[in-house]
């Protein structure tokens, strides 16, 4: 993931473990919506809590990469082995004994990834090969980034490293997530995508990450989408839709390494982009940064808060709701008990609002004697609690 915070600094664990627990797999819109986490770095949060608190099932484990920095050998954050570390099955198997699963991110902003010493496609795709079996993966993420998407030889060797994974490990999913730039992506991910298409690869998406850029908002950020979704049109002769079927997003919340601010507006405004217009795959970095930090509420770039103002665990509900479901709420929203003490309404006319009803935007509804209309697209959010920045809008009484 780019920028500073995204090389992870975890020590050697000094047993052997596996990730013993079976792991049957989630729906793709499950691992399309997985957050990055990582469980050795930046004041790790209980992934389990997080869970409960949000709904979220997945989470994508950052980062593999060469061993020593130059071993054709995988080891979280390059330091720790595979073979011996004992902290990620941990976390693995409390996230699966909840019902949910993990995919696994290869790569990230520096350090040596295993396509710089690994030497060939096939032998790259035999460590990574390693990460899949050891965890029972059905899930993976390439994040193809600085310094190694430079390295022409080195994209060669991933790109044809996730070819043949897809290939060995039927039904595998893999996303390909690499720089976005305000023309989409540069000159080094348009080369990536070049290569993936001479090699005839296609993955379950390919993302980008709009921010660290002289992004501005939202409003960067979908244009950059925009065109991100013309140049895999350009690159592959695929028409708007099934390129935006193939495209994806992965944001930094919070402030970023530039000194760039998203926050949850953003995030809903990116969100109405994505499920607009068919996006493949709406994440972020990270579930670590998703809490307010302590003290001032922007202290600086903090690998473990996210320097904006808000409540633990807002932008991961974000990606919850990407995947189809519905965040639970603390306390829970329920309707009002007690009349209302305005005038009594006339008749409503539009349709009474329904907790078992999915809305997209501009939807009509009747709730307490008021009509409301969806801004975007909701399920079970009471129209009387959304409030000014809510969901639903108040169209005043029937």
């Amino acid at each position: 993931m780019a920028g500073v915070l995204g090389l992870l600094a975890a020590g050697a664990a000094a047993t052997t473990s596996t990730a013993s627990t079976t792991n049957t797999g989630l729906g793709s819109n499950w691992y399309a919506s997985a957050p990055y986490l990582m469980p050795e770095d930046n004041s790790p949060p209980d992934a389990a809590a997080v869970m409960d608190a949000t709904g979220q099932k997945a989470f994508q484990l950052a980062f593999i990469l060469a061993q020593g920095g130059n071993s054709c050998a995988p080891a979280w954050g390059g330091t720790s082995s595979i073979d011996s570390d004992t902290t990620m099955p941990a976390v693995i198997q409390t996230i699966r004994a909840k019902g949910g699963d993990v995919s696994v991110s290869v790569g990230g902003y520096g350090g040596t990834k295993l396509g710089q010493v690994c030497g060939t496609p096939e032998a790259t795709a035999a460590g990574y090969q390693q990460v899949v079996t050891k965890y029972g993966l059905k899930a993976v993420d390439f994040d193809l980034e600085e310094p190694e998407y430079e390295n022409t030889a080195a994209i060669h060797n991933e790109i044809g490293a996730a070819k043949i994974l897809q290939q060995n490990n039927p039904g595998l999913y893999v996303s390909i997530t690499t720089a976005g730039t305000n023309a989409g992506t540069g000159w080094f991910g348009t080369q990536m995508l070049n290569e993936a298409k001479s090699q005839g690869f296609t993955p379950n998406n390919y993302s980008i990450m709009p921010f660290d850029g002289g992004f501005n908002g939202a409003a960067a950020q979908t244009d950059a989408l925009v065109k991100f979704n013309q140049i895999l049109q350009t690159t592959f002769g695929w028409n708007e839709a099934t390129a935006y079927a193939h495209e994806g997003v992965s944001m930094m919340n919070g402030r970023t390494d530039a000194a760039e601010y998203f926050h949850q507006s953003d995030f809903q405004t990116v969100l109405d982009f994505a499920t607009a217009h068919g996006l493949a795959r709406y994440t972020y970095w990270s579930v670590n940064r998703d809490r307010q930090c302590p003290g001032p509420v922007d202290p600086g770039l903090s690998g473990s808060c996210s320097s904006v103002a808000q409540s633990d665990w807002d932008f991961t509900k974000f990606t919850v709701r990407f995947a189809g479901a519905t965040p639970p709420t603390t306390p829970p929203t329920t309707p009002p008990t007690t009349p209302p003490t305005s005038p009594a309404p006339g008749t409503c006319t539009a349709p009474a609002w329904s907790a078992s009803t999915t809305y997209t935007g501009g939807a009509k509804v009747s709730y307490n004697g008021h009509n409301y209309h969806a801004k975007w697209w909701t399920l079970n959010e009471v129209p009387s609690a959304s409030g000014q920045w809510g969901v639903w809008a108040d169209d005043g009484p029937c």
